[in-house]
């Protein structure tokens, strides 16, 4: 890979145009632009400019159409430089950085106006991301190459780093390139002890190429002169803030500070002109053209790489090195003494190069070089919205699910083959087992199945690229960022796919920032929480989720489903998977269940008008289970309670009390239900009118196994007297009947709070 070389000069002039107007257009967002709420907009020109050599160098000499570039948040501002450069975005939104309905303040695919290959701002999660997206690609057979990440040496302390870093699978993935800003100073502070060294062994350790681009050649001159020896030593061991420090210092104060009580280096420096050294102390690999190409050249496409590039934070900039510059931002006056440095003008910030200069004419030929064609994005086959069955004798909603993929694959093969599992070492016990022998596991080369012969292995292995199970380690940020990859194929190259993820349901809370960001990207998927609450009794409090069912109501981009019912787990599936892989679609989140239960309380009628009745309902968030006239109380149970609320509904009526039961299996589209039947929102609110009708509205209790207020809103839909069951406290180990018990959503418990409300 590579471009003909490019004249250096004429590289650098472009680089200083793509500093000045990153800088330009923070600059115009804090103090040009009006502000009458005051606030401060924001905006990072320091850690702009320390990203603006590196990306000058891969745009205009080392990108093809076919890389993609997950850029540093903060750096965001050198994007829209480079974008607008090349002529992808209108010389209008440069005055719109963190306006409303403007540029975003990180880069944004779903949000910003000219491309952007990933969305980033959740500092850790846009580095790993193109790892997942190299996968996706491969797995979608969708042509070849780079994906580069452009992170900050803080991103660094992030885990999900090291977790995706570490993971077996991406030793294979040779297209990934990561360039670490090593400018040395977090938000707050120069970063004392950087450890690179040690911070290059890991990467080396896990299999990747390592390349360091430390000093600039300037540097390196001098480091071959009488004195240069001590010089390259003494810079190597000083602590970072030191070296920051100097970064602030007068020629003068340089050269007393600089040989550290070393003479050799001392008559070194004597030797040197003012504007030499202060130039040779700013002089890292980072800021260097030609060491850029020459690293970005040395890439060995047989492994991941990364390039650990040293840079100086606000490069060029009057803040330069200072250990508080992050969000500082530049004075008027500053800003028109760096215009006057790099030619432009403050009162046309946003002048292009002149007409047919050599610059203007490498602008255009890097945008016809990277010049895409939009994909065409192919929609997905129909899914059948009911398979047909209907389950008999006693079942769980966790096994359900591979039930229905099987089922899937033999009533619909053409929709079957888009669908990709994905688990974190926990395929047998979320029941995947039977679809993984079915469809076998995905890797880019066949490998042989040792256990093949084996009689007594029930999960065959078997790793092919046309295998449609993907099982990485025991990570779940690494799953979901997966995930969200997977799910943004029909964005990125026009193949939809409908990616689905097993995991602990205790565990989505820690998988639930990359998701959610992925989601954000345009990442559309189905994340299945299995097993989920306090019905997983033996396994104690540190097993028993509580708050993922409000999770699903307040996650944007998604809907919650926490079925009952075997049938309903394949009707909500299915419903699921047809939102999958479409512009006006999204991801959903399932949380199922390892209690069986007998499948004749789900009393699914047997007349296919009232059987397509029930699963409408179902899929829009509730049917009645129970319904009687003379109801005094009604019971909206979710999940794997259904049966207590039955019980407690039997017991209420030989007590004289009749009790109607509801069984909840989507509070999120409930509560849209209601916010769109109050004028909050748009979308059809019919289902509460069946399901909650106030010609019918009674006192309230509503149970599930999770916190009580994921479904305490329901009383607000006719405004009657409520009282709200759930889980608000860790648990215990135990039996099934001993935890309900101590959580208050046992048969008793619910009989009793539907007593209190009635009497």
């Amino acid at each position: 890979m590579g471009i003909s070389p490019i004249r250096t000069d004429l590289l650098r002039d472009i680089e200083r145009r793509v500093l000045w107007l990153s800088t330009a257009m923070v600059h115009h967002a804090n103090r040009v632009r009006p502000n009458p709420s005051g606030l401060k907009v924001g905006g990072h020109q320091a850690s702009s400019a320390s990203m603006v050599s590196i990306m000058t160098s891969l745009w205009f000499g080392h990108l093809s159409p076919e890389d993609r570039v997950s850029v540093k948040p903060h750096a965001s501002p050198v994007l829209h430089a480079i974008n607008y450069l090349l002529g992808e975005l209108d010389e209008a939104y440069l005055t719109t950085l963190r306006q409303f309905g403007g540029l975003q303040s990180y880069p944004s695919r779903s949000k910003d106006p000219d491309p952007v290959d990933y969305a980033t701002g959740s500092v850790g999660i846009g580095a790993t991301a193109p790892i997942w997206g190299a996968m996706a690609r491969r797995y979608v057979n969708a042509g070849s190459g780079r994906q580069y990440s452009l992170i900050g040496d803080a991103e660094l302390d992030e885990g999900a780093v090291w977790e995706a870093v570490l993971d077996p699978a991406v030793t294979e993935l040779g297209e990934i390139v990561w360039v670490v800003d090593v400018n040395r100073q977090s938000l707050d502070r120069v970063v004392p002890h950087l450890a690179a060294a040690r911070l290059q062994g890991m990467f080396a350790a896990a299999g990747w190429q390592v390349l360091t681009l430390k000093y600039g050649r300037l540097l390196q001159e001098l480091f071959g002169r009488p004195g240069g020896e001590a010089l390259r030593s003494r810079i190597d061991h000083m602590p970072n803030p030191e070296y920051q420090r100097l970064l602030r210092c007068t020629a003068e104060q340089l050269r007393q500070r600089l040989p550290g009580g070393d003479q050799d280096i001392s008559r070194l420096l004597e030797d040197l002109d003012d504007a030499t050294l202060l130039a040779a102390v700013r002089d890292l690999g980072g800021h260097d053209l030609d060491e850029l190409n020459q690293a970005y050249s040395a890439i060995d496409d047989g492994r991941p790489t990364v390039i650990f590039a040293y840079t100086v934070k606000g490069y060029e900039l009057p803040v330069q090195g200072h250990p508080q510059n992050h969000s500082s931002l530049l004075t008027t006056d500053q800003m028109r003494e760096l215009a006057g440095r790099f030619g432009a003008d403050p009162g046309k910030p946003w002048q292009r190069f002149p007409h047919d200069s050599e610059q203007e004419r490498l602008c255009a030929q890097t945008a016809q070089r990277l010049r895409r064609e939009r994909p065409s994005p192919q929609e997905p086959p129909p899914l059948p919205v009911d398979i047909g069955r209907t389950p008999t004798g006693t079942a769980t909603t966790q096994a359900a699910l591979g039930r229905t993929l099987m089922d899937l694959s033999r009533e619909a093969p053409e929709v079957a083959r888009l669908l990709v599992t994905v688990s974190p070492d926990v395929s047998s016990s979320t029941n995947l087992g039977g679809w993984v022998n079915k469809v076998g596991v995905w890797s880019p080369n066949e490998r042989v199945d040792w256990f093949a012969d084996d009689a007594e292995t029930i999960l065959h292995w078997r790793e092919k690229p046309t295998g449609q199970h993907i099982e990485l380690g025991i990570a779940e940020t690494n799953l979901v960022g997966l995930l969200g990859e997977l799910g943004a194929t029909w964005s990125r190259w026009g193949r939809p796919l409908l990616p689905i993820g097993v995991m602990y349901d205790p565990f989505v809370e820690r998988a639930l920032e990359p998701w959610s960001f992925g989601i954000y990207a345009g990442g559309q998927s189905i994340l299945v929480g299995t097993p989920s609450g306090v019905t997983l009794a033996p396994e104690g409090g540190a097993h028993q989720s509580i708050t993922t069912p409000s999770i699903g109501i307040e996650q944007p981009g998604c809907v919650t489903y926490e079925p009952a019912f075997a049938i309903d787990v394949e009707w909500t599936l299915l419903a699921a998977l047809a939102r999958l892989g479409r512009p006006d679609g999204g991801s959903a989140y399932l949380r199922l269940s390892t209690r069986p239960i007998d499948q004749s309380l789900a009393a699914v009628p047997a007349d296919p008008a009232a059987r397509e009745r029930r699963r409408r309902q179902v899929v829009a968030g509730a049917y009645h289970l129970r319904r009687s006239d003379g109801a005094a109380v009604t019971i909206a149970a979710m999940g794997a309670i259904v049966p207590e609320a039955l019980a407690a509904a039997e017991r209420l009526e030989r007590n004289g009390v009749i009790a109607d039961v509801v069984c909840v299996t989507s509070p999120d589209l409930l509560f849209r239900a209601l916010r769109a039947r109050q004028g909050h929102d748009e979308g059809p609110s019919w289902i509460l009118d069946q399901v909650f009708p106030a010609a019918r509205a009674t006192p309230l209790v509503t149970v599930l196994d999770g916190h009580p207020h994921s479904l305490a809103f329901l009383g607000t839909v006719n405004q009657v007297p409520t009282a709200a069951l759930g889980v608000t406290r860790f648990g215990q180990s135990g039996d099934l009947e001993d935890v309900y018990r101590y959580h208050g959503i046992d048969v008793d418990g619910i009989m009793g709070a539907a007593l209190d409300l009635v009497e």
